[in-house]
């Protein structure tokens, strides 16, 4: 397959409508399209809508994966619910990601061209395991930003004294280590980064105690947006009432402070952790080479003391193989050959000698045969 391109689009908040999916099919008579979603793949030609468009008006998540290495991702979120401003400090030197307004909503569009990929990969199932980034972001978790601003650290973009935008981001998700992965950002940068668990939140979960008089403190007109807007089915309504909380918590509630890694200690550290990954590769396929010799070493001393338990049959054989004047033939007389010299080397040599030398004698005028044996380091007298 010369050329390949996987798209794929989520609605979350919103299930599409009959107009909606009528819009879509108008762009394309091949995409599985639902109420939640449009699916197409192209070995020709290409899709006729825009994808930025789509997302502005209708989708929270799309993905794209073509097999020349060109890969995106747009996430969509209301706007309300996420600071821009936050959001955009983790960015500044991030040349593969943009975060624009589109009416009420922030996306991101993250991008990357030439992506290496060593197996054939049809685009499908990844947006299913990255879609958990949209509620980790409305919930306040920060990190897939952090990987962005990790890829401007691969890519060179900082002094070795700039600082990082948050003091790691271990334990990692799944759809956090999707994302690195989809993306190939920096393994070994990425383990450097992932060796300090801090929360990845503003603040750990308050108890009730804490939170009631923050609640009770809301304007009457607050309580009642975001009362209206429950029974209305908005589904961010809790988790903008969990960030609201979270800004008003008391500072001995929020995590403790933890000092910030720079640019340069960040690069050491992946250093050092890949030349330990690369050193434990080798001592494993070194491992495991001796394994192999070991295995295949049993399998040549069984093979070649069931030849000395056949005796003075072998040579017969031997002889039969030859007689077959064909390669296959060639092969296996030399390999029994190889076995004899063995228990020769072991037992006396004499005998295997003489018989040897009356089988090239024998045997003078087949050439190839008579090859074989002098690249297998047989005597030639």
């Amino acid at each position: 397959m010369s050329e390949y391109q996987y798209y794929e689009f989520q609605a979350i908040d919103r299930p599409l409508n009959g107009a909606d999916r009528n819009a879509l099919r108008a762009l394309s008579t091949r995409a599985q399209i639902t109420a939640t979603s449009f699916t197409n793949s192209y070995e020709w030609g290409d899709f006729k809508g825009d994808p930025a468009r789509l997302m502005e008006n209708w989708f929270d998540l799309h993905l794209y994966l073509a097999n020349w290495g060109s890969r995106r991702l747009m996430i969509r979120w209301p706007a309300r619910q996420v600071d821009r401003r936050l959001l955009g400090a983790f960015l500044d030197e991030v040349d593969c990601a943009t975060l624009h307004s589109a009416g009420q909503y922030l996306i991101l569009d993250v991008g990357v061209d030439e992506v290496e990929s060593e197996d054939w990969d049809d685009g499908s199932g990844w947006l299913a395991a990255l879609a958990p980034l949209r509620a980790d972001v409305l919930g306040g978790d920060l990190r897939l930003f952090y990987l962005l601003w990790l890829s401007a650290v691969e890519a060179n973009a900082f002094e070795p004294d700039e600082p990082e935008p948050m003091p790691g981001i271990g334990p990692m998700t799944g759809a956090l280590e999707a994302f690195a992965n989809f993306f190939r950002i920096d393994r070994d940068l990425v383990a450097a980064a992932t060796e300090r668990s801090v929360d990845p939140f503003a603040v750990q979960p308050a108890s009730s105690k804490a939170v009631r008089p923050i609640i009770a403190a809301m304007t009457n007109g607050e309580k009642t947006d975001l009362l209206t807007r429950l029974f209305g089915g908005d589904a961010h309504v809790a988790n903008e009432l969990r960030s609201f909380v979270r800004q008003r918590l008391p500072s001995e509630i929020s995590s403790p402070a933890v000092a910030t890694r720079t640019v340069g200690q960040l690069r050491a550290r992946a250093e050092t952790i890949r030349h330990a990954r690369e050193r434990a590769q080798v001592e494993k396929a070194a491992a495991e080479q001796r394994k192999r010799e070991k295995e295949a070493e049993r399998t040549r001393r069984t093979r070649v003391e069931a030849i000395r338990r056949r005796g003075k049959s072998v040579w017969r054989e031997i002889e039969a193989e030859i007689e077959r004047r064909n390669p296959t033939g060639y092969d296996r007389a030399a390999n029994l050959l190889i076995d004899l010299r063995t228990i020769a080397e072991e037992n006396g040599s004499e005998d295997f000698v003489r018989r040897l030398r009356e089988i090239r004698e024998r045997h003078a005028r087949k050439k190839q045969f008579i090859d074989r044996l002098a690249k297998l380091g047989f005597p030639t007298v």
